[in-house]
């Protein structure tokens, strides 16, 4: 399967934002947007930060009036002299022809524009301000997401397609009309940006909905009509677990079948809670679906009546927090590290099989079992520890695996 994705994946045109790559068969890129005030300088520069080390490759910002715009060229300046590189993409709807226009340096300082039809003028000035932009694109010699949302389609496009299929003998039902409206919207779009002079290769498209069901058929159409680099996101996905599981839904049956090569989670983070949970569950879902690795997977049992002692939840969860605290340093230390496979496991039942089948793992003894923890490495056991210093007697274990599988000799 993660064979049959990467073949349909290397047919889009690669598009260059800033030092990454989305499509032409580059990974998949992760990207956020932040949800600040952008003309609040020293907020929005620090959410920014925050999303990129969080793995965000490409952040998002809200530019809706004149002091946001102005503000773009001093985020980009003070990210750089702080040395983070991220790209910025520029969020444009109603007026972003004028800002691009009042504030010259704007353009230069986003490393992407993006557009939504819908959202950029209405009757006649429709295509002039849609020209602007692009005109702007070209200017500054950046490329253009065309971005198509459910909640602000094109309702000229939508009424004139529902009007051609009440004609049908044999109508389409509505929501099919709508989907259709989307694909179209986004495509006739792009057309128009190419007979402009704004080549495909400076082109990504997304036409995002809120129903899971909806937006795979979108976009299976619009990777079976075109070879646009496709950005992924269940728009509105909500709060909470149900945000998760939607997104991840819709986001695993493309991304499986070959389509997409950039994701967002549009999830809406509880009060006070950091918006880093979305640049989270994109790196889980690609990771879970073989496309892409960020950090080491610890595997640990769900727990059951065998299990009745807390001690292997709480070990499964010391192990992962003090995976998450290395990985920064590892990172630069140790390539290769985050493919690392930890396994840690509450009973006899599975415990000694999983175990073999991570890099390093430890089976703990459950309910009525003798309190000892064999210890597996490579698939063979290694030691097995016993007494109250288990968990920090398996973390140093895997400081020391980590060091010698993942270290450079004579470093």
């Amino acid at each position: 399967m993660v064979a049959l994705a990467e073949s349909r994946r290397h047919q889009t045109t690669a598009v260059t934002v800033g030092d990454t790559t989305i499509g032409g068969g580059a990974p998949v890129v992760v990207q956020s947007m932040t949800n600040t005030d952008t003309s609040d300088l020293e907020s929005t520069c620090r959410q920014v930060i925050e999303l990129a080390q969080a793995g965000s490759e490409i952040v998002r910002v809200t530019v809706n009036d004149e002091p946001a715009a102005r503000a773009v060229p001093r985020l980009r300046e003070r990210l750089d002299l702080l040395g983070h590189k991220v790209p910025l993409v520029g969020d444009f709807h109603y007026n972003g022809h004028r800002l691009l226009a009042a504030v010259p340096e704007l353009g230069k300082s986003l490393a992407k524009l993006r557009i939504n039809p819908g959202n950029v003028g209405f009757g006649d000035k429709r295509d002039r301000q849609f020209e602007a932009m692009i005109e702007a694109a070209l200017a500054c010699d950046r490329p253009v997401r065309i971005g198509v949302n459910w909640g602000s389609l094109d309702q000229v496009l939508a009424a004139k397609l529902m009007d051609e299929n009440a004609a049908k003998p044999r109508p389409e039902s509505a929501d099919f009309v709508l989907r259709e409206a989307l694909v179209r919207s986004a495509l006739e779009s792009a057309a128009h940006a190419e007979r402009m002079g704004l080549g495909a290769d400076r082109i990504v498209i997304s036409a995002k909905v809120s129903r899971v069901p909806d937006l795979i058929a979108v976009y299976r159409e619009l990777a079976r009509r075109s070879t646009y680099a496709l950005h992924l996101g269940l728009t509105e996905a909500g709060m909470g677990t149900k945000g998760v599981a939607a997104s991840a839904a819709a986001l695993s049956v493309l991304l499986m079948d070959g389509i997409g090569d950039t994701i967002r989670c549009s999830l809406t983070p509880k009060p006070g809670e950091t918006r880093t949970t979305e640049v989270k569950v994109c790196q889980e879902i690609l990771q879970s679906l073989g496309l892409r690795t960020f950090a080491p997977e610890v595997a640990a049992c769900p727990g059951c009546g065998r299990t009745t002692s807390t001690f292997f939840q709480e070990l499964a969860q010391q192990i992962e927090g003090y995976l998450a605290q290395q990985m920064p340093v590892w990172k630069q230390r140790y390539t290769g590290v985050e493919t690392l496979k930890v396994a840690v496991m509450g009973c006899i039942v599975n415990g000694p099989g999983e175990s073999k089948h991570a890099d390093i793992g430890i089976s703990l003894p459950g309910t009525g079992e003798s309190p000892v923890a064999p210890v597996f490495i490579d698939g063979e056991k290694a030691m097995t520890l016993r007494g109250d210093g288990i968990a920090q007697e398996f973390q140093a274990m895997v400081e020391h695996y980590v060091e010698r599988r993942f270290g450079k000799p004579g470093a």
